[in-house]
């Protein structure tokens, strides 16, 4: 009856709705609240479920009955309006109901971009309105996110995890790094990991290429895109690359000279975009003029990234404005790593402003060896749920990424970083049979 008088309450109510009324205990082992109720617009003849009742809307009949057969009445002067309600409880076997006339299926829209459901577009929030509609993610975790492991992970797992990531409609994943053994022993076996992609297709693997010897050794090894990288802080520049800032760029404009000759694509990466280790707070100016330097010199796209994880929306919304004077916006990506649990925030306020390329970690792995203190990436699990709440295309299955993600975790021995991957660790099990 309580169900009942809830459809009755929401039937008279506007023609969007957010049910946040209806508790429903998770099995989950913790309560499911109003953020966790979702809606979407229901079709024809529908099913839906939440908590342990399940029921079924009737289009032609106007009424509402629980699978054991008692029926209510919710015909009303504004029945359409109940129609486009979903009450939507996590369950053991969770079911989500949308388009597909009187059917159940395996929720997409926890798992995929590729769900019809759109409150950003629907709602037009005027706080979601300059969101892309559709956001291309950058996979770093296999460099990024390894080169700080302390144990070496075997380049056929190395290898395992890029083919995952591939395989969960990830488009570009950051291969490796042609630096010096000596500096990122993680990756010496740079040569091997590129040899032993070279027949995977649909993605690219640029690579990190820290000067000209590096940038010979990629392409020798037959890598197809590569990465510089350059700091916003003097002193971070000279313990990261043990050079001057100045001299960096140098360096990186004989990389993109070579790399123009053999039309190989160039990124440009922006370390301490807003806080550094030693010196504290990143003036704008500072990250504005590198980035246009690296414009300057052929990066076809510059990566902006908060290495120690300090910026919050209130210090990223000044840089990227400095930024965006001097780079054009399709140009820029953002690198948010999660020390103070702002990452999500950050990518927030990026896309708000413009931003359609997103950095992320599988796992959330990462930390720069140099930036004391620093933890891992953003979580790529994290980012394509949120931007699929938000609507936002990725193409990418979290359900494969999961997979991968739980991969690299038991390789290293760690839980994941993610915090999506742990709320959903109970379906993954069954993800891998979809």
């Amino acid at each position: 009856m309580v169900v009942a008088k809830t459809l009755n309450k929401f039937s008279r109510r506007r023609s969007f709705l957010a049910l946040t009324s209806v508790p429903a205990m998770s099995t989950f082992e913790e309560p499911l609240g109003s953020n966790n109720l979702l809606t979407i617009g229901l079709d024809t003849e529908q099913s839906f479920s939440f908590g342990a009742f399940t029921g079924r809307v009737n289009k032609r009949a106007g009424s509402f009955s629980n699978e054991g057969g008692s029926g209510y009445s919710f015909r009303s002067e504004n029945e359409q309006n109940v129609r486009k309600a979903l009450l939507w409880g996590r369950q053991a076997n969770p079911r989500v109901f949308g388009t597909i006339s009187d059917a159940s299926y395996t929720p997409h829209c926890y798992y995929s971009s590729h769900c019809n459901y759109n409150p950003a577009r629907d709602v037009k929030h005027k706080f979601f309105g300059t969101i892309p509609e559709y956001v291309k993610i950058v996979e770093v975790g296999p460099r990024d996110g390894l080169q700080n492991e302390k144990e070496i992970v075997p380049t056929s797992v190395k290898v395992e995890l890029i083919k995952m990531l591939v395989s969960s409609g990830l488009p570009i994943v950051e291969a490796t790094s042609f630096v010096s053994p000596k500096w990122v022993p993680q990756l010496a076996d740079a040569k091997d990991v590129i040899k032993a992609i070279q027949s995977i297709g649909g993605a690219r693997f640029p690579v990190l290429t820290p000067n000209l010897k590096g940038f010979e050794a990629a392409i020798a090894a037959g890598a197809k895109e590569v990465a510089i990288f350059a700091a916003a802080s003097e002193s971070f520049s000279r313990s990261n690359i043990n050079c001057s800032i100045e001299d960096s760029l140098a360096r990186y404009r004989d990389v993109a000279l070579a790399a123009r000759n053999l039309s190989i694509p160039v990124r440009g990466y922006i370390s301490c975009v807003v806080g550094c280790p030693v010196e504290g707070a990143v003036p704008p100016t500072k990250v504005a003029y590198v980035a246009e330097e690296l414009l300057n010199m052929g990066c076809s796209e510059i990566s902006l990234g908060d290495t120690i994880g300090v910026g919050t929306p209130g210090t990223i919304s000044p840089m990227l404005e400095a930024v965006m004077d001097v780079v054009p916006v399709e140009k820029l990506a953002v690198h948010f790593h999660d020390t103070y649990a702002q990452a999500l925030s950050n990518i927030l306020v990026s896309l708000q402003m413009g931003i359609s390329t997103v950095d992320s970690s599988v796992s959330g792995l990462g930390g720069c060896p140099y930036a004391k203190g620093a933890s891992g990436n953003v979580a790529t699990e994290d980012v394509v749920y949120m931007l699929n709440g938000l609507g936002v295309k990725t193409n990418v299955d979290l359900r494969k990424l999961m997979l991968a993600g739980d991969f690299i975790c038991k390789n290293l021995g760690r839980p994941s970083g993610s915090k999506v991957s742990i709320a959903l660790c109970r379906i993954t099990a069954n993800a891998s049979k979809l």
